[in-house]
């Protein structure tokens, strides 16, 4: 093989947390055949990349690929602040429409990745579980997805989806960090578990304003978003940041917990956000028996979507491998694909992936 083919067989090679190619962004420096060795140089953008192991196994894997035996030496250096600037548009032009707090990404019509944000009306009903199974379950049918964890006073998404570094940061842009095949940012990526956020709207505005304009998003089909709990300020941000946004939301099958997620619903139609299903935590527990033993009742999903004039898209049973799977960073899709929850969240993504997009009706749309 020669330089030039090796070259382009290298630069195919995608960086495993920028999720880009090593040609488009720059990080290759040369390689070259010397008898039975291979050298190769790539630049990365900063000291402790959290996936330089990763990164060079794939490196080595695609020059074996490609027909070269022998010795595979990759070596590292770090890019200066004109190399880095050079990988700095590069995630520009690559992110959804642009970069910068001018353009948000996600929020354009001609935007193709579809926004699902799960809605609640109040905690402890699994909204963020559900998040979590969902997202692997549509990275699973091979979508690219990301999650945004927009409850910034609870956020528990980084914990359970089990990410395990901070966002690497090139100058002002973070690249959300990647388990599981899905990547994620939330404020628990920035503060610990311990610490509450005693922060007025205009602060929670501004972060999640962050969140969306400063980092590298890329163009995935899905980004999943863990709303808040209820209606106050993030919800009417995200409603203005992201107004394609489409709402599922969580209830359980008791009737007050329909009740109160009802007004979630109809806040979001307020906000202009369409609503597309209903799914049902907790519907049942499977015994040892094989019988399902419904403890926390049943009918709420169905009549909350009966009474909203949306579908009851899934019911997700009480099993202990959700909740240990949250708590451990591994979900229950990944742990234990081929359990009863798992397929229940494969059904879920498989029923939001065959809707396809909402069309979203405006006022200045309007033929007169």
């Amino acid at each position: 093989m020669n330089e030039s083919d090796l070259v382009d067989a290298i630069g195919q090679v995608i960086d495993p947390e920028i999720r880009l190619p090593l040609a488009d962004l720059h990080m290759l420096r040369w390689a070259k055949v010397r008898r039975s060795r291979v050298d190769i140089q790539i630049d990365i953008p900063v000291p402790e990349h959290p996936a330089q192991l990763e990164l060079e196994n794939r490196i080595r894997q695609a020059v074996r690929n490609a027909g070269v035996d022998g010795d595979v030496n990759v070596r590292t250096e770090i890019m200066d602040a004109s190399e880095r600037a050079v990988l700095r548009a590069a995630l520009a032009s690559d992110n959804e429409d642009g970069h910068g707090q001018e353009s948000l990404p996600f929020a354009d019509k001609t935007s193709h990745t579809r926004v699902i944000g799960i809605s609640s009306g109040k905690g402890g009903v699994g909204k963020s579980s559900i998040t979590v199974n969902l997202a692997l379950s549509l990275a699973r049918m091979g979508k690219s997805v990301a999650i945004l964890d927009a409850d910034v006073y609870g956020f528990s998404v980084p914990k359970m989806l089990g990410v395990d570094h901070d966002p690497m940061v090139i100058d002002d842009i973070m690249i959300p960090p990647i388990a599981h095949g899905v990547a994620c940012l939330s404020m628990g990526l920035f503060v610990e578990d311990s610490q509450p956020l005693i922060w007025r709207g205009p602060m929670l505005h501004k972060a999640l304003q962050q969140f969306l304009s400063d980092a590298h998003w890329g163009k995935p089909d899905y980004l999943v978003i863990d709303m808040p709990p209820g209606t106050g300020d993030v919800a009417l941000s995200m409603a203005e940041y992201l107004p394609r946004t489409e709402i599922v939301v969580v209830t359980t099958p008791q009737p007050a917990a329909q009740r109160v997620a009802q007004r979630s619903a109809i806040a979001a139609r307020k906000m202009k956000l369409t609503v597309r299903g209903v799914v049902e935590n907790m519907s049942w527990f499977t015994g040892d028996d094989r019988k399902r033993y419904e403890i926390f009742g049943s009918g709420g999903g169905q009549d909350l979507a009966h009474s909203l004039g949306v579908e009851l898209l899934a019911q997700v049973p009480l099993v202990s491998a959700l909740r240990s799977g949250g708590d451990s960073g591994v979900p229950v899709v990944a742990s234990d694909p081929g359990s009863e929850a798992s397929q229940a969240f494969e059904r879920l993504a498989q029923r939001i992936d065959d809707m396809g997009p909402a069309r979203v009706y405006r006022k200045e749309l309007t033929i007169r």
